[in-house]
């Protein structure tokens, strides 16, 4: 099982593609849909044997549709802590679900933009990844892969409260739409808090780069609805494209003034992001993530020449613990790790030292 995760290494991931709509800030769109199966306990309260069972029929299920049955079902059990959290860092499966892993897995497009993750909260995570502001795309993906699996498998649904789930707050359509953003500007201008407090009043919520629970580094916001019921899917996601557009606008004045009025302070900002980057010998994951926003906003207002977003965002990945073990193909201790990411950046910055 190992192996095939290890080939994922090899391309980048659909969250850090760098392409796409207002891909300068906007990160990534995702769609997650909650579906559990109908006549068996929720996960919560399922046996050793109900989990056996959502497994087999879950798997089943996803192997009869256009979208996975190429798929790539990874058992969590097989695996061990590096490889989960491979996943984790991925975006391809939750913090949560790594936990007690016996009886979970998930199943992975080749192009990773599906997976689905089975026995987390829910019997079904599904989940759909696009590069940049594509939101509506992203929908579109996910209502066909919605449509088709339910042809395969029974969901538990009412007539009164839509879609059964876990947690009273996805019941109804059981969907979450939510972009990844990078703000660096708005937090440089001490707007950031403001913005947050403001969506927050909309019923919307921001999370930190790896969701709920996780707080916000190198200057990354999750941001999603919060409740889905009474609503159907296309307002959902409306609503947050629409709100959204106006954080984008504040994030992209804050960019001009810094340009127009505090142009030397951000180029000395990025560059010195960039030397400490390109020569330090040891590099921690929270360092280097902060810095590694700097160099990206210099590269997205063009302050930067010979350097392109691709290679940043790929370092956004490849620094990540996880990751780092497995370009190694062992375990490292934390200190091993600090000074193999320094390395790993110097290498793919250019650098000779």
């Amino acid at each position: 099982m190992a192996k095939h995760l290890d080939a994922l290494l090899n391309r980048p991931s659909e969250w850090l593609r760098g392409s796409g709509p207002l891909s300068e800030i906007v990160i990534s769109s995702r769609i997650r849909l909650a579906r559990n199966l109908q006549k068996l306990p929720f996960s919560s309260r399922a046996t050793e044997q109900t989990m056996q069972d959502v497994l087999r029929e879950a798997t089943e299920g996803l192997r009869q549709t256009a979208m996975l049955k190429d798929g790539l079902v990874v058992d969590l059990g097989e695996l061990d802590e590096v490889d989960r959290q491979f996943l984790v860092e991925r975006h391809l499966v939750s913090r949560e679900h790594i936990v007690q892993p016996k009886q979970k897995a998930v199943v992975i497009s080749p192009d990773e933009v599906f997976s689905v993750m089975i026995n987390e909260e829910d019997h079904l995570r599904l989940q759909v990844m696009q590069s940049g502001f594509s939101l509506q795309q992203a929908w579109t993906l996910m209502d066909a892969l919605d449509d088709e699996l339910s042809a395969h498998v029974s969901y538990a649904y009412s007539s009164d409260w839509g879609y059964l789930t876990c947690c009273p707050t996805n019941t109804g359509t059981g969907l979450r739409a939510s972009v990844m953003v990078h703000l660096p500007s708005l937090v440089i201008t001490k707007q950031i808090n403001k913005v947050l407090h403001a969506i927050t009043k909309l019923g919307l919520t921001a999370r930190g780069l790896f969701g709920e629970g996780t707080e916000a580094s190198g200057n990354f916001f999750q941001i999603s609805n919060q409740v889905s019921l009474g609503r159907v899917e296309e307002e959902l996601t409306e609503n947050l494209a629409r709100i959204l557009k106006q954080v984008l606008e504040h994030e992209q004045n804050a960019r001009e003034s810094l340009l127009k009025n505090n142009r030397t302070e951000l180029e000395d900002r990025i560059w010195r992001a960039f030397g400490i980057l390109r020569h330090a010998k040891t590099m921690s994951s929270g360092e280097t993530l902060d810095l590694l926003s700097a160099v990206r906003l210099g590269v997205d207002l063009k302050l930067m020449n010979g350097l392109d977003r691709t290679t940043v965002n790929e370092l956004f990945l490849f620094s990540q613990p996880a990751h780092l073990q497995k370009l190694e193909g062992k375990r490292l201790s934390a200190q091993e790790r600090d000074t193999k990411r320094a390395q790993l950046i110097r290498t793919r910055l250019g650098s000779s030292s």
